[in-house]
């Protein structure tokens, strides 16, 4: 993402565009517990190993002539941090992405969530395996209190009501209506910027513009909510206003927030005008 590959490349494509060489994917869904393997699937395993490593040795090379090793180095140490994969049920309700609007939504939200968390900590799987994020806010919104009502949500799949999760759920239903609202955090709220909308707006073309410039998927530099954050708010915590991210979008989007750089078109394509140089050019041709 850091050199230009896009937001998502296949590892085929990616081999293909580096090497030159074009794999042979047709083994992907063989059946490989079946033994002996054949000489086609240890082609085809023998094949991605080996391009790996020339492909790994690319990407590194590419990643010092341009500078960015330090940038990777910066994701890694978010990625193999313990804190990044350490999570409190009670937190848990804070990785969705839905908007719950009333204190009983938001109750119901918090205990089903952490409910879910314990859930899957315990048996060691994925999230959605136990319930789905959309199925939680769907659980949120109609605070079903009886295991029919729960069979009655279209978002669950048939039956699933009559499960043991069925009853647990209904349990963590009825602890989020027995809290008291006052005990309850309060979701952060920005404070809407004058033009907003439209801030919000120009952000996106610089993005894109910065993106397009320094081949950078533009998604790994920032994404919509930082850039509605950033509009609200010049300290906001996000991503896109710390360490290689600032520098390369981050200062220019508060300048561009406040005046102090504008956008223009340059033989067709977007570019960034500092004002002070603008107003110096604009009084020479006035003279």
């Amino acid at each position: 993402m850091v050199l230009g590959y896009g937001d998502s490349i296949s590892y085929d494509q990616l081999v293909q565009r580096i090497t030159g060489d074009t794999l042979d994917k047709s083994h992907r869904f063989t059946d490989w517990t079946r033994r002996p393997l054949s000489d086609a699937q240890l082609s085809y395993a023998i094949s991605d190993v080996t391009h790996l490593r020339d492909v790994y040795q690319a990407l590194v090379d590419d990643l010092g002539r341009r500078g960015r090793v330090d940038w990777v180095q910066e994701e890694m140490q978010v990625l193999t941090s313990a804190d990044t994969y350490r999570m409190d049920p009670e937190n848990a309700w804070q990785r969705l992405k839905t908007r719950v609007r009333k204190p009983k939504e938001l109750a119901v939200l918090i205990e089903v969530a952490a409910w879910r968390e314990r859930e899957a900590q315990t048996r060691d799987v994925p999230r959605s395996r136990v319930l789905k994020d959309e199925v939680i806010a769907d659980i949120a919104v109609q605070a079903p209190t009886t295991v029919e009502k729960l069979g009655n949500l279209r978002s669950l799949p048939k039956g699933f009501e009559r499960s043991r999760w069925g009853e647990a759920i209904i349990a963590a239903v009825k602890r989020g209506l027995e809290r008291d609202p006052k005990s309850l955090p309060r979701p952060a709220r920005l404070a809407p910027s004058t033009n907003g909308t439209a801030v919000l707006e120009l952000l996106k073309v610089l993005l894109r513009m910065i993106a397009e410039r320094h081949h950078v998927a533009a998604k790994v530099i920032a994404t919509v909510d930082d850039l509605e954050r950033i509009a609200a708010d010049d300290a906001a915590d996000v991503p896109a206003l710390i360490g290689w991210r600032r520098e390369l979008f981050g200062e220019k989007a508060l300048a561009l927030k406040h005046g102090k750089l504008a956008l223009a078109i340059e033989r067709g394509k977007v570019a960034t005008v500092d004002r002070g140089d603008a107003a110096a050019l604009a009084g020479k041709k006035s003279d």
